[in-house]
């Protein structure tokens, strides 16, 4: 309280305003979210209670006796420990990985049995014939029982489903136990030493449904008597969507996190920018770099022909160098001038550039000299600038350090 009362009274009442909005933000989320219904969702999971969930069917295996667990792990792991008595219900499966159609066959090829529904499912069993028939509407169906398959069982009653797909029959050993409009909807073979069980969709499984007909004898006698050996397993990890961290913010929580964020952020926008700017200018990209600026000076030079010109300035340059160095006040030299001002002060230091100051001297009104003479020169005097320079600060220790200056040809008196 101590920090909020030391604020500026701008800044408290703006820090209010934000958290009254953010109280009526919750409000109205609170108000308008509407309960999500359990019916939506058609996935015949077997922790969902509403009308396509099944957890009716997982809750009555438990209490008739079955062995029965969700199974949320990759089926590769079941396959590693199943045996003649795993039974694995697949109801509306979402997967066409190869590993899982490996695994489903690792399971059979060991004795297990598998319950597949659905199209998608009818794709994982090894020999599969699943198909869409014209015959086959997306609406309900009381299908009858086909022949003396024992998943129909002795009565004689129908099942209620909603068929997506039929079966073809293509080998004897697939048989046939319900059909509608003529189509088989629940099949029944063989698969090396287990048993493959397919329904059309998985309706008679379903809490709105398990008790219409004989739905709940046919997932029975798909599953077997409950014997000690035997162990079913209800597949949950080929379900569609699969179940993320990201489900926790679903629902309500994701749009106020999404608001809270941003109102943080127009927190900090406010609260950085609202008294002042930015603390130092931003700098200033160059235009050219100073490689870039070279180059674009020596194609203007060469382009216009103008070599005399770059020599010109650096012979200016140097005259005014060697005028400030051996102290002349006259800054316009002629060459002869500037090498009598250097042996004046330098002594033989002049000889060495007699000839390249009178080059450079001559080349200045020589517009057609070449660019390559005009860069010797140019280099030359840069090279001359340079010695005369270190000569400078050489004689300048010399006299700090208390030791005799001569002009050119004197001598030390004994």
């Amino acid at each position: 309280m101590k920090l909020f009362s030391s604020l500026d009274p701008k800044d408290r009442r703006m820090i209010w305003v934000i958290l009254g909005l953010a109280a009526a933000i919750l409000v109205l989320l609170a108000v308008f979210t509407p309960n999500a219904d359990p019916n939506q969702n058609t996935v015949p999971d077997s922790n969902l209670v509403g009308q396509h969930g099944a957890k009716a069917a997982f809750t009555l295996l438990q209490q008739s006796g079955y062995n029965v667990q969700r199974w949320e792990q990759p089926l590769a792991d079941l396959a590693e420990q199943a045996g003649p008595g795993t039974v694995l219900i697949l109801a509306e499966p979402y997967s066409s990985e190869q590993t899982d159609r490996g695994a489903i066959a690792a399971i059979l090829n060991k004795g297990g049995r598998v319950l597949s529904t659905g199209f998608q499912g009818g794709t994982l069993l090894p020999g599969n014939e699943v198909a869409f028939s014209h015959e086959v509407t997306f609406t309900g169906c009381e299908a009858k029982p086909d022949g003396l398959s024992p998943l129909a069982g002795p009565s004689s009653g129908t099942i209620w489903i909603v068929p997506s797909a039929t079966w073809k029959e293509a080998r004897p050993e697939m048989r046939a136990a319900y059909t509608c409009a003529g189509q088989p909807v629940v099949v029944e073979y063989p698969v090396e030493k287990g048993t493959a069980v397919w329904w059309a969709s998985s309706t008679p499984l379903e809490n709105g449904s398990i008790t219409r007909g004989r739905n709940l004898e046919l997932l029975l006698n798909s599953i077997g008597p409950p014997t000690p050996a035997l162990r079913v397993f209800w597949d949950e990890s080929l379900h569609n969507p699969v179940h993320t961290q990201w489900d926790y913010v679903s629902g309500p929580v994701g749009p106020l996190l999404l608001l809270g964020s941003l109102g943080l952020a127009l927190l900090v926008m406010l609260s950085f920018s609202r008294r002042s700017g930015p603390i130092r200018a931003l700098p200033q990209a160059p235009r050219t770099t100073p490689i870039e600026f070279l180059e674009a000076l020596g194609a203007l030079y060469r382009s216009t022909g103008a070599n005399a010109t770059a020599v010109q300035i650096a012979w200016e340059r140097f005259r005014g160098q060697a005028a400030l160095v051996t102290g002349q006040r006259n800054l316009n030299l002629s060459a002869s001038d500037l090498i009598v001002a250097i042996e004046r002060r330098f002594g033989s230091l002049a000889l060495s550039m007699e000839k390249d100051l009178a080059a450079a001297e001559e080349a200045c009104s020589e517009d057609s000299i070449k660019p390559r003479n005009a860069l010797k020169i140019v280099q030359s005097l840069r090279r001359h600038e340079e010695t005369l320079r270190a000569a400078t600060s050489h004689r300048n220790m010399d006299s700090a350090n208390g030791a005799p200056q001569y002009q050119s040809g004197e001598t030390p008196q004994g």
